[in-house]
C-alpha cells in the first residue's frame, strides 16, 4: 500500500513539473527569430534587398546614414549615406514587424587616397588618375570646391541636356 502512495506522489509531481513547464513555455517571452547578418554597404553606393510579401511601411532608423528607394516587384534598393550603422524595419498593415535588419556603411578603402595637411583632410579616388573626391570627414574647404566644381558640372550637363532636347 506504501508504494501505491509513492507511485502517486510520484505521478503528481511529474503532473507537477509538466504543468510548470507548459505555463513557462506559454508565458514567458519567445526568443527572437535568428537574426539576419548585418547589410554591408559601401557610402555612395547602392545594394538592392529584396522585402516579404505584404510589406505596408519601411522605416530607416537614422537616413543620414542609409536611404531607400522602393522598386516594384517587391525590390528596394539601399544607399549608403553617411558613415555609421543603423536599422531597417519592415510593417505590415497591422504593425507586425516582418523583417528588421542592421545596416551598416562604410567607407570605400579601394583605390583612394587621404592625404592630410594638419588636422586637414583631402580624399583622393585613384582609378588610375587621381582626382578629388567627395567624402564625408574631407575639410571643409576641399569639400565645398569639390561640391562647387562638381555642382557646376552638373548644371552645365543639364542645361546642355536641355537644349539638345529642343
Amino acid at each position: 500500500m506504501k508504494s501505491n502512495l509513492d507511485r502517486r506522489g510520484l505521478n503528481n509531481a511529474a503532473w507537477a513539473v509538466a504543468l510548470v513547464l507548459l505555463t513557462a513555455a506559454v508565458v514567458l517571452p519567445r526568443p527572437a527569430r535568428a537574426a539576419e547578418a548585418p547589410l554591408n554597404i559601401v557610402l555612395d553606393q547602392a545594394t538592392i534587398m529584396r522585402l516579404p510579401e505584404k510589406v505596408s511601411t519601411i522605416v530607416v532608423g537614422n537616413p543620414l546614414i542609409a536611404d531607400i528607394a522602393v522598386q516594384s516587384g517587391g525590390l528596394i534598393v539601399v544607399t549608403g549615406k553617411g558613415y555609421g550603422a543603423t536599422n531597417l524595419i519592415v510593417l505590415d498593415r497591422a504593425g507586425a514587424v516582418l523583417m528588421e535588419r542592421q545596416v551598416v556603411v562604410r567607407g570605400g578603402s579601394d583605390q583612394t587616397v587621404s592625404v592630410y595637411r594638419g588636422a586637414e583632410r583631402e580624399t583622393y579616388s585613384c582609378t588610375p588618375k587621381c582626382e578629388r573626391r567627395i567624402t564625408l570627414g574631407d575639410s571643409p574647404a576641399f569639400f565645398a570646391a569639390s561640391a562647387g566644381q562638381t555642382e557646376a558640372r552638373n548644371a552645365q550637363s543639364s542645361s546642355a541636356g536641355a537644349r539638345q532636347a529642343r
